[in-house]
C-alpha cells in the first residue's frame, strides 16, 4: 500500500472579484517504480512459480483456467499455461515499448555542435613554440634524426 509519492505544487488565482490572495495547491499522487511495474505486468496472467505450485493451480492448469497475479489468486480467464505465458510475454512487450516511448520524446532535442577547437591553422594560432629540450642525435643513437 505504501508507495512513493510525487507531489506537485502550483499557485492558483483566486476567483474574480473575491479580493483574496492567490492560493498554493499541492496535489500528491502515488507512483510506481519501474521494477514494480515490470513485476506487476509480468505476473498479470500467470502467477510466480512458488505460488503457482499447489493443488489449486495444478487443477486449474488441467482445466485450462488461468489463475494469475503476483499472489496467484486472481481468476484471469480461460487459457492453458502455454497460452498464459504468451499473454505475459505480450504484456511485458507492451510495457517495455511504453517505457521506451516515455523515456525518449518523439521529437529529438537538437543542439548546436560543440566546436572542435581546431577552427584555424595551428601556425596561425601561435600554438607552435620552440621545444626547450629538443632531442639531439645523441639521445637516439640507432634512429635517423628527422631533420
Amino acid at each position: 500500500m505504501a508507495s512513493p509519492l510525487v507531489c506537485t505544487t502550483r499557485v492558483e488565482a483566486p476567483p474574480l472579484g473575491s479580493g483574496s490572495a492567490p492560493v498554493e495547491v499541492t496535489v500528491c499522487h502515488p507512483t510506481e517504480t519501474t521494477s514494480e511495474l515490470i513485476n506487476r505486468r509480468f505476473y498479470t496472467w500467470t502467477s510466480p512459480m512458488a505460488r503457482g505450485v499447489n493443488p489449486l493451480h495444478q487443477l486449474s492448469n488441467v482445466l485450462g483456467i488461468a489463475v494469475g497475479g503476483i499472489e496467484g489468486n486472481r481468476f484471469m480467464g480461460f487459457g492453458f499455461p502455454d497460452q498464459s505465458l504468451i499473454w505475459d510475454g505480450s504484456a511485458l512487450q507492451n510495457t517495455t515499448g511504453a517505457l521506451l516511448e516515455e523515456q525518449s520524446p518523439p521529437l529529438p532535442m537538437r543542439t548546436q555542435d560543440i566546436s572542435s577547437g581546431f577552427n584555424g591553422i595551428l601556425a596561425a594560432t601561435e600554438a607552435i613554440e620552440a621545444w626547450p629540450d629538443a632531442p639531439t642525435a645523441d639521445h637516439f643513437p640507432d634512429a635517423t634524426p628527422p631533420w
